[in-house]
């Protein structure tokens, strides 16, 4: 998967953000480039890892469907 991330060096913090806006603008900081881009990765992962089937709580008037998008 290839997605565009914005890196910004803010003077005030004196760290680098990093922005993903295709991915719900998935955030992450890091006091240089690499490590920003490398927590970014990680927030991806994060951000795109399933929910495991124990901790979804089904209730027995609910109803669980997959949408494709």
């Amino acid at each position: 998967m290839i997605v565009r991330a914005i890196l910004e060096w803010d003077e005030e913090v004196q760290s680098y953000s990093a922005t993903c806006p295709e991915l719900n603008f998935v955030s992450s900081y890091g006091d240089s480039r690499e490590e920003a881009i490398s927590n970014l990765k990680d927030a991806i992962f994060l951000m795109l890892e399933p929910l495991p089937d124990h901790l979804l709580v089904k209730k027995p008037s609910s109803e669980i469907v997959e949408l494709a998008l």
